[in-house]
Parts: structure tokens; sequence; C-alpha cells
């Protein structure tokens, strides 16, 4: 039961249970969900208990530890371990995309959902979803359209919106500018060269589709 239990911790106090639920859905499916205050102290931060259907959903939760949610960056931990991860294995990317459901997709895609949907991801975080995706041979395809997905959907543009619309403070807006700066650029590039040096599997059945949870798709 642990492995498909995460424990998030520093939520900001005015982030509703909804927010938490909607950020952890691009994991996978949640079968339960507790958001707490930390103390009883006023403008306490929270804390939420998430399981999720299934373990790989909660594995893919541990990459977005010191993520931003709202106006704060939540810590994400579990019994399990996130060394764990390597034993996770990636849903054949030849199935069809009717197939594949959100916990089994590619973690670097699931990465671009964040992202697109103006999410701050750490280069930590990418830099796990890639070596994951390495690992178990994602294809070219989703490469390609990674690096165009930033353009398109002016991620970093929604992100900084999300920055000031909460009024991080100066020293997590100054460290938030400055991973961002980098990070947009950087992440798509560590996605091309990552990928080249995988195997490149058959992905003509991989077209666009209807979005699953509402998530961005490829």
């Amino acid at each position: 039961m642990s492995s498909t239990v995460v424990h998030v911790k520093n939520i900001a106090h005015n982030t509703s249970e909804k927010e938490v639920r909607d950020f952890f859905s691009f994991c996978g499916k949640i079968t339960s969900l507790s958001v707490t205050p930390a103390s009883e102290a006023e403008n306490s931060p929270q804390s939420a208990t998430v399981t999720f259907e299934k373990e790989t959903a909660a594995k893919t939760a541990l990459l977005l530890d010191n993520t931003q949610l709202g106006s704060s960056q939540v810590q994400v931990s579990s019994a399990a371990g996130i060394s764990e991860l390597a034993g996770t294995n990636t849903e054949d990317a030849s199935r069809d995309e009717h197939d594949i459901s959100q916990e089994d997709k590619p973690r670097s895609r699931i990465v671009a959902e964040y992202l697109a949907h103006g999410y701050v991801i750490s280069d930590t975080a990418i830099q796990r979803a890639i070596a994951l995706d390495n690992k178990h041979g994602v294809s070219n395809r989703f490469t390609n359209a990674l690096t165009q997905f930033d353009a398109k959907y002016k991620a970093t543009d929604r992100a900084k919106g999300l920055d000031q619309s909460y009024g991080i403070t100066d020293k997590a807006t100054a460290g938030w500018r400055a991973s961002t700066h980098t990070s947009r650029k950087r992440w798509a590039r560590l996605l091309v060269r990552n990928w080249q040096a995988s195997t490149r599997r058959v992905t003509s059945r991989f077209e666009t589709s209807t979005p699953r949870h509402g998530a961005w798709r490829i």
C-alpha cells in the first residue's frame, strides 16, 4: 500500500484541495487525497497524503519534490523511496495512444504536460524524467514534439504569470527566474541530446488525440 502513497509538505495555506488534486492528477489516477494544516497556527502550511491507483503514478509524483505549487515549493516523499524509480517499467511506446493510461506515459511527456499548463518544473526533475525515459528507450518522436512545446504553448510566459499572481517572495522569485532563464532552454536541448542516443522505436501510431484529464497531448 505504501508504494502507491506519497506525502506532501509545505503546501501554502491558501492552496485549495482542488489545486493539490489537479497538480498530482498529471501523475495518474488518485484514489484518495487528504489535506490538513501542519499546525494550528494562523496561515500554517499544509500537508497532504495522496494515494494513487498505481505505483507508477506515485513514483512519478516523487519527481515533483521541490516543485512550485501555488506560492510554495512542495516537498514530496514516500515510504517506498525515490530510489525505487529505477525499477519502474515504462509502457511500450509502440502501443496505441488510446491504450496508454496517464500513469504509463513517458515521464518526460508528463513533465511537458506540467510545463504546458504553466507549472514550474526544476532542472532536477526534468533530468530525472529524461534519465528514466532513456533507460527504457522512449521514442524519438517525443523529443521532436517536446522541443516545440515551449514556443507553441509559451510555458515560460505562463510560469512568469503564475509567479506574479501568487506574489512569491523575492528570494524564491529570484531563484525561479534564474532557473527559468536557463532550464526552459536547457531542458529541451537535454531531451534532444539524450533521446538521440536512446532506442528509436516505431511510433507511427502516436497521433494527436483528445487530451486525457485535460492534459496537453503531443
